[in-house]
């Protein structure tokens, strides 16, 4: 194959430019646990302990009620709006008409945009006096559940669209030329050309809800127990460094960058079994 000379510049830039991103992520990462080496070599055991609780000024340090929540949240919230998110991308893409749907997009672009405060303001004024009214105190895992999937809803759809869009025509055209029905299309040709675009947006928003502090800080309770239903309050790995990092110290404030390196961890774990997956797949 032909190569340009030109091209030199452009190959050497990008490769500098993504070095230094993967640099940055990196140099993240090693400070996190560069800062969570005090409490590693003696209290690592106990972070994982079922029966430690969460009392860090005396020395437990039990992490597991927290990382159960923080996965709860993010699990029930993509399972809430991917279903939705495609359904979305699917009116918008394939069903809608173009009068709904340009201002349906401006919509989404809104409600992608709204911080995540107002959304956390919102769901403890509304949302958990609605859940209190069936199962007492409202602030729940099922509050949180709620409002990340009403957060990260946006982010579903637009990047299921973008999936959408990537698909060629011809495809499209072809199933037309079979005289196949508009649903049989949508999920016999649109989804299946798509699947790599939808999985990637749904790490994005998986990703996302993990990471997700005010909004869920708000509605959940920050009880720190292993959530048996989903009306518990619980309290996620997010939250509890929000709450704790500004007073703590030594030790304490060790143990609360170790559970933002677990964190990091959960989402390096999600990318590494969706990446063997699609190999697997492919």
């Amino acid at each position: 194959m032909y190569r340009s000379d030109a091209d030199l510049p452009l190959k050497a830039g990008t490769f500098v430019l993504a070095l230094a991103a993967s640099s940055v992520v990196g140099l993240v990462i090693l400070f996190v646990f560069m800062e969570s080496l005090p409490v590693l070599n003696s209290s690592t055991p106990s972070f994982f302990n079922p029966n430690e609780p969460w009392f860090p000024l005396e020395g437990k340090r039990g992490l597991l009620p927290m990382v159960a929540a923080s996965v709860l949240c993010a699990l029930g919230a993509i399972a809430i709006a991917l279903p939705l998110g495609i359904a979305s991308a699917f009116f918008a893409q394939y069903y809608g008409h173009s009068a709904l749907v340009t201002p349906y997009r401006w919509l989404l672009g809104l409600l992608a945009g709204i911080p995540s405060v107002v959304f956390g303001f919102w769901g403890l004024t509304v949302l958990v006096p609605l859940i209190a009214q069936y199962q007492p105190p409202g602030a729940s895992l099922l509050a949180g559940v709620l409002i990340l999937s009403l957060m990260i809803l946006p982010t579903v759809a637009l990047t299921a669209e973008a999936a959408f869009k990537a698909v060629p025509q011809s495809y499209l055209d072809g199933g037309h030329a079979l005289g196949m029905k508009k649903s049989a299309i949508a999920f016999k040709i649109l989804v299946p050309s798509a699947r790599q675009g939808l999985i990637a947006g749904a790490v994005l928003t998986i990703t996302r809800a993990l990471g997700e502090t005010m909004a869920v800080l708000m509605v959940t309770g920050n009880v720190v127990a292993m959530p048996t239903s989903l009306f518990d309050p619980v309290r996620t790995l997010t939250s509890n460094i929000a709450l704790e990092m500004a007073y703590a110290m030594n030790d304490h404030r060790a143990s609360l960058f170790f559970s933002g390196f677990v964190l990091t961890l959960l989402v390096a774990l999600l990318v590494c079994i969706v990446h063997q997956r699609e190999r697997a797949h492919s």
